[in-house]
């Protein structure tokens, strides 16, 4: 089989997932292109980042990301680093002439992702960005039971996305509490998912009104975790908080649909729970990530007497993506989610078209997100000007 050689850009939390879901998809998906880890690069050339090409099976490294996305015998750019670095890498690997997967979100501001939209029109190169929660098995089936009227016509959509890792006063001044390199903080950061998400189940959203709330606006520069806690150390010195802990907003559908949004880094007990809620004039359906090989479904037309949310176990050989893997009963887990990325990529380039999400949708989701901060200046509702 031919085989395609990747570029990975990021080493480290995706780097790790993406790694991984390059060297296990041809081993449980049949296809014709078969993935060649070819380099894998990061911002400095250390230890982890040796450890890491090391570990997963890279043939080398690099501490150079522009001269990687030039190489000629690069096909395609992974980018898994932190948001400021995707709108140049991206612009630079479709300058190159290279196929591109990105990180979700696309970029920092919506005028990156404009810019990364017309790059890649620009160079004709396929491109995705990876809103892995879209692979989740009980997900496509939840798009597919929609896409079939099962719901009837759609009311309301809730989403939630849930963690509880920054709330300790002293947790350190990482990237992801800094503007400059996050973008900006809940919203974009897991708030991304779950409008992507309500994207790809009850489509556009037309106009939304938001909240953020920055709950500690200055944090230490460096701490320590020490007896479960963390303890800054180095003196007093501390930083701002440049990003919102919590974000909220409530938006509106072009199916005449009403959404209730709700993203938060302070809900104590909550690690990493991802929930949407939908109600239709026939059903409804239910799913947290808790539970990712799950979906509760309520079907009105079931006999009165009878009728209550159900609990769909999502591992059949019908359901989308669960053929390749195990017996029925048999579950998922995060990391297949990546895999079936790949997958999907991959089949976009044997076949010639375009992955989805692409960064149409990545730069919709962006407007979304962007609408949602000049509500908030502005006091009043704002429509994504994509």
């Amino acid at each position: 089989m031919p085989e395609i050689n990747f570029a990975l850009i990021g080493h480290k939390f995706m780097g790790k997932a993406h790694s991984n879901a390059l060297r296990q998809v041809r081993r449980f998906i049949p296809g014709k292109l078969v993935p060649r880890l070819k380099v894998i690069c990061g911002s400095a050339c250390t230890e982890d980042l040796q450890t890491a090409a090391r570990k997963f099976g890279w043939e080398e490294y690099s501490c150079d990301w522009r001269s990687v996305v030039e190489r000629k015998d690069i096909d395609v750019v992974d980018i898994s680093t932190p948001g400021h670095l995707h709108h140049d890498i991206a612009l630079a690997a479709a300058a190159a002439g290279k196929h591109i997967i990105c990180e979700k979100p696309l970029a920092n501001s919506l005028q990156e992702a404009t810019e990364m939209v017309r790059a890649v029109e620009k160079a004709g190169v396929k491109h995705m960005v990876n809103f892995s929660y879209r692979r989740v098995p009980a997900v496509a089936w939840a798009k597919k039971l929609i896409e079939d009227g099962r719901l009837g016509r759609i009311y309301h959509y809730y989403g939630a996305y849930l963690q509880d890792w920054v709330m300790e006063p002293n947790f350190p001044l990482v990237w992801r509490l800094q503007r400059k390199y996050a973008g900006s903080g809940a919203l974009s950061d897991i708030g991304s998912h779950t409008t992507d998400l309500a994207l790809f189940l009850n489509g556009h959203i037309t106009s939304v009104v938001g909240q953020l709330t920055t709950f500690i606006k200055h944090r230490p520069l460096v701490a320590r975790m020490i007896g479960g806690g963390f303890k800054a150390i180095g003196g007093r010195r501390k930083g701002r908080v440049t990003v919102d802990d919590d974000a909220n907003y409530l938006a509106q559908f072009s199916n005449g649909s009403v959404g209730v949004f709700q993203t938060s880094r302070f809900a104590r007990g909550r690690r990493n729970c991802n929930i949407f809620q939908i109600y239709g004039s026939k059903g409804s359906l239910a799913f947290n990530i808790e539970n990712m090989n799950e979906l509760e479904l309520y079907d009105q037309t079931e006999t009165m007497g009878e009728q209550g949310f159900k609990r769909i176990i999502v591992s059949e050989d019908i359901h989308p993506y669960c053929a390749p893997w195990w017996p029925p009963g048999h579950f998922l887990g995060y990391e297949h989610t990546f895999i079936h990325a790949i997958q999907d990529f991959l089949t976009s380039l044997e076949k010639d078209r375009m992955a989805e999400p692409d960064f149409y949708q990545g730069q919709k989701t962006q407007a979304v997100l962007d609408a949602v901060e000049r509500s908030i200046k502005s006091k009043t509702w704002e429509s994504p000007k994509v």
